[in-house]
């Protein structure tokens, strides 16, 4: 167990170190989107490219782990839809508050973390629920939020505008562009080929360093924005919606990928089970960072999604600890 730890407490300690400097103001609010720009349009397509020229495009070609992977997401964002919708939450909320349970932190934090446990095998099967999240659960869930009082064309608009989203994206951009490289055996000139190095290298600390950031920024937003005088019994009820959904993210979803997979190799499907194994512990990552940016542009509540992605990252350092060592001890196909 403390090999395991040893491996995941680092890249769990840069987080802590981002929220720690932000919070005790060491790190301006100001300079946040700095290195959001960095790690999103620098850092992390170099790092990606480099993952994808080192995968064949078979490998991602997988069908039963896009399936796997597919349906279980399916199954969490309506696990989670109904949930908070029983619980008198309206549609708009309700989508994003799928969206958190379901969707993981695998760019951020996902592919660092578990090419680090497995080596360049695992990143394949990351890279692939990557792109099914970008694309399908975060526009199923923005396609849901929209029911609420929006008519046919509101829908199509918000589908259009998070297709948008994603071709803007230059994340599945850099992870195509490495696979054409590798299928194409193309290597790129020295001096770039440097230069992507060390941006790639540098990918996984400044992005765990700046979830931190984030996260302290939107702890010290909702600090701000309470009244002196609350409700306890509405407070109450938030903590039971957040930590609810926190247990959906961090627990749920991973045993929901474990009985999908093993389901369909009962049933002779192709699926390997390692693939299977990287599936499930990327499902039991922390909510991913960006779903905070997507609830503020569709007039959502932030402060709630905010509080799941806090929850589940400070959570999920002994979770996902404990389910690599349950898995590589026990649970062996």
């Amino acid at each position: 167990m403390f090999e395991v730890f040893g491996i995941t407490c680092p890249f769990f300690a840069l987080v802590l170190a981002g929220f720690l400097a932000t919070s005790k103001k060491l790190l301006p609010l100001e300079s946040i989107p700095g290195l959001n720009i960095f790690v999103l349009y620098f850092a992390l397509p170099c790092m990606l490219f480099r993952f994808g020229a080192q995968s064949q495009l078979g490998s991602l070609i997988n069908l039963g782990v896009f399936v796997t992977y597919f349906l279980g997401a399916i199954l969490m964002v309506g696990i989670a839809l109904y949930i908070s919708r029983s619980m008198g939450i309206g549609w708009n909320n309700a989508a994003f508050g799928a969206l958190v349970a379901a969707f993981p932190n695998t760019g951020f934090m996902g592919v660092p973390l578990l090419f680090a446990l497995y080596g360049t095998p695992a990143t394949a099967t990351a890279i692939i629920t990557i792109i099914i999240d970008m694309i399908f659960t975060t526009s199923l869930c923005i396609a849901l939020s929209r029911l609420e009082g929006a008519d046919i064309h509101g829908t199509r608009t918000a589908l259009v505008n998070a297709f948008k989203g994603i071709l803007v994206n230059p994340m599945p951009w850099a992870i195509g562009l490495g696979v054409v490289f590798c299928d194409l055996n193309w290597t790129l000139w020295a001096p770039i080929n440097k230069t992507v190095q060390l941006l790639s290298d540098a990918a996984s600390p400044t992005a765990l360093f700046t979830l931190g950031a984030v996260l302290a920024r939107s702890w010290i937003n909702q600090v701000n924005h309470q009244t002196n005088v609350q409700n306890k019994t509405h407070l109450h009820r938030k903590r039971i919606d957040y930590l609810t959904l926190s247990f959906l993210k961090l627990i749920i979803h991973p045993c929901i990928i474990l009985i999908l997979g093993n389901l369909a190799l009962f049933m002779g499907f192709v699926l390997d089970p390692f693939a299977l194994k990287i599936m499930v512990l990327n499902a039991a990552l922390p909510s991913a960072s960006n779903v905070v940016m997507l609830t503020q542009r569709y007039g959502a509540d932030s402060e709630r999604v905010a509080k799941i992605i806090l929850c589940t990252t400070a959570i999920a350092f002994l979770t996902f600890s404990g389910l690599v060592r349950l898995y590589d001890s026990f649970l062996k196909f």
